[in-house]
């Protein structure tokens, strides 16, 4: 689904076009609470500004224009960090190398539990977004080059051995 429109000129999947209850019971599987600011107000927990969201504690902060892609990045970041990180949380997810492999990689498996998205609209908005991926795409990363992202959420419990997500939050460090 993408709008036409000049609140979205990329023409990425926005917060507003996907179901919001089925991204608040994403979240609150992972023990967040879902946000909404109005329209043109500044996003709080925002690293990035602008529509992007934010992150303050265990609150994952949108306005309907922010990008699924940016929600889904900055929950996937809550999940990913460990005990200590999140309960200092506010604005700057920080994280490693390694981490934020795994946070695209959780975002991309996350992605179709919100109606409508999907695996590949998840990745065609992060191109289109500019995620920096060696082989060029999110996909060609994801299907050829994400093994060591699959192992470090294997490791953590964020995924079981058929990849499939299992709602826990990490506790300690790989």
């Amino acid at each position: 689904m993408q709008t036409h429109d000049t609140q979205n000129p990329l023409q990425v999947l926005t917060c507003a076009e996907v179901d919001h209850d089925q991204l608040q019971a994403l979240l609150s599987r992972y023990q967040m609470q879902l946000v909404w600011i109005t329209d043109r107000q500044t996003i709080p927990g925002s690293f990035w500004g602008d529509a992007e969201a934010g992150l303050v504690g265990n609150q994952l902060l949108i306005r309907g224009d922010t990008p699924y892609h940016s929600a889904l990045h900055e929950a996937c970041h809550f999940i990913c960090m460990d005990d200590a990180r999140r309960s200092a949380l506010h604005t700057n997810a920080e994280g490693d190398y390694d981490e934020e492999n795994a946070v695209c990689y959780l975002q991309i498996l996350l992605s179709s539990q919100v109606s409508p998205g999907n695996p590949a609209q998840m990745m065609r908005d992060m191109d289109i977004w500019g995620y920096s991926f060696r082989l060029g795409s999110a996909q060609r990363w994801f299907e050829e080059d994400a093994d060591d992202a699959q192992r470090w959420l294997l490791r953590t419990h964020l995924i079981d051995e058929n990849s499939q997500p299992t709602f826990r939050l990490r506790m300690n460090s790989p």
